[in-house]
């Protein structure tokens, strides 16, 4: 146990020495998380900004319903509805032909007539669904007024807020730019551990220690293990900053479990170190890096790190091979949908593929008279 913790101790420290490594994993994916978090910030907004609505009417009501009409006004003015009266020689439907006026409205004692301009259909049902409303509110006062005069006018009381009122049934259930980037740049730089770990024995072979690391009276295992866990421990320490340092300075919405989404996290860093460790046993070539990198652009590309990939149709097959493709869905359901069962998949995959390197890695290492 003593020369694990020496070598794990060793190694931590070798690490933390590595100004480049540091900077690397922590300042690159925060400065990357602010540039495409706020230059892509429109790209995930999905509000619809519908502008001022110009209306011309031509009011023939009584005048016992007159005063319903203003009052109708005063509010939908609120919501920036504004009404013109239409002139004794003003032609109100060629004004909404041309685009002049976004809806002409005629209202007598037989009705309402609402005429809208078909090139804008959002203004056209806006004001279809509050002159609805406003009929609905005048046919009731109307009703009361038979029974009940002198109540007639409880029957606007009721409504003295805006005519438009939205309410999303899943309301703050889509994450903006800057959480979805909190979220995917993290999990990439998570998939970089494989690179750190890579150098598990290509530093020894560097120094020329490797051999006499062997000849010490230290076991394979021992040193497998020490190695590992330093590499666990570092990458966790930095991804744990980086979604500190989100969540406080950026605002990023790590949701009501972030242990749990902390521990998906782990597991990645886990799969990502064992399969660094993997290449860095079976493979002595120069192109190690080069391989790893390709791997991990590609697993970014199509796991959505860059951008996000809306109705990727036939890319759909080659983004599911990606591993954060499933580890960001799976963190998107934590966070956003309180779906905790997501974790337990994504997590069992990728200890179940990250014990399975390690053990034909360890394997590998102690038949090897070398490393």
């Amino acid at each position: 146990m003593s020369s694990i913790l020496h070598i794990l101790k060793k190694e931590v420290i070798t690490v933390f020495r590595n100004k480049r490594t540091l900077i690397f994993m922590l300042a690159f994916p925060l400065v990357l998380m602010l540039v495409l978090g706020s230059a892509l910030s429109n790209a995930f907004d999905k509000t619809v900004s519908v502008g001022e609505i110009h209306v011309l009417y031509k009011n023939d009501l009584n005048k016992d319903a007159a005063p319903y009409f203003h009052t109708f006004q005063q509010y939908a003015e609120k919501s920036d509805i504004h009404f013109e009266k239409a002139g004794k020689n003003t032609d109100g439907l060629k004004e909404v032909k041309l685009g002049n006026a976004d809806g002409y409205a005629v209202l007598n004692g037989h009705g309402i007539r609402l005429y809208t301009n078909g090139r804008n259909s959002i203004k056209g049902s806006i004001l279809e669904g509050v002159f609805s409303a406003f009929a609905d509110q005048y046919n009731l006062a109307a009703e009361v007024m038979k029974t009940a005069p002198e109540k007639s006018g409880a029957a606007f009381e009721k409504i003295k807020h805006n005519y438009i009122q939205t309410e999303s049934l899943l309301p703050n259930k889509e994450p903006g730019a800057m959480d979805y980037y909190a979220i995917v740049i993290t999990t990439m730089i998570c998939l970089y551990a494989s690179l750190g770990s890579s150098a598990f024995m290509q530093v020894e072979r560097t120094r020329k220690t490797a051999d006499r690391l062997i000849a010490a009276p230290v076991r394979k295992s021992s040193i497998f293990i020490g190695k590992l866990f330093a590499d666990v421990l570092v990458y966790t320490a930095c991804i744990a900053l980086i979604i500190i340092v989100s969540k406080v300075v950026y605002k990023a919405n790590w949701g009501n479990h972030l242990p749990l989404v902390f521990l998906v996290l782990l597991t990645e860093i886990i799969l990502s170190v064992s399969i660094g460790i993997g290449v860095s046993i079976f493979s002595k070539s120069a192109a190690t890096r080069a391989i790893l990198n390709l791997f991990i652009q590609l697993s970014a590309f199509f796991g959505g790190a860059y951008f996000k990939i809306e109705n990727p149709g036939k890319l759909q097959a080659v983004m599911d091979l990606s591993p954060l493709t499933w580890i960001n869905q799976a963190i998107t359901k934590i966070i956003y949908n309180n779906d905790l069962s997501a974790a337990t998949p994504v997590a069992a995959a990728n200890l179940g593929i990250a014990l399975l390197i390690l053990f034909i890695s360890v394997t590998a290492l102690q038949k090897s008279p070398t490393v």
